[in-house]
């Protein structure tokens, strides 16, 4: 869109005389500024009064930004997080499937030393048995809907005596 013989706006769906663009083109980005309590509206890249441009979004699999360096949506199948997009989560974050952004996870401790080979609550008597570890949760994840990873498991193992003492 232009006014007269100069362009004033570029990359612009609708556009005033008087304020320039209004509204960016599909993929472009609107800008705000803040100066402590003052906040400008423009549109990032290039304004002064004879002109003011939309600008593209410049982050890799981005759909739409807020700014030159911060997304808004993802592409399909990338997630969100800080501004930016992923195939997968960071460590420490997990992927909320339906809104495909990653929030804060469950963060869990160190596993335990492996516990005791028994099987049936006895250390003897038999050829095989389970031991266990475990470890805690240490922040519980920022929505209910994700779900930590498994804090207690078990494997197979020989026991160390397989006959009892004294025959029980």
């Amino acid at each position: 869109a232009s006014y007269g013989p100069n362009p004033i706006c570029k990359g612009c769906l609708s556009c005033s005389k008087d304020n320039g663009c209004i509204r960016c083109q599909h993929k472009l980005f609107f800008f705000l500024r803040r100066e402590g309590m003052r906040q400008y509206a423009g549109y990032y890249g290039l304004r002064t009064p004879d002109m003011n441009r939309c600008s593209r979004c410049r982050i890799e699999n981005c759909d739409s930004c807020f700014s030159r360096d911060f997304c808004t949506k993802c592409k399909t199948g990338f997630y969100s997080h800080r501004g930016r997009c992923f195939r997968g989560c960071p460590p420490g974050f997990a992927a909320l499937e339906e809104l495909m952004e990653c929030v804060e996870g469950c963060e869990v401790g160190q596993w335990s030393e492996w516990g005791t080979c028994s099987r049936n609550n006895k250390t003897c008597g038999f050829k095989w048995g389970l031991e266990t570890r475990t470890r805690q949760i240490v922040k519980k994840p920022a929505k209910d809907t994700i779900p930590c990873p498994t804090i207690a498991e078990s494997r197979r193992c020989k026991m160390a005596m397989r006959h009892c003492p004294g025959g029980k």
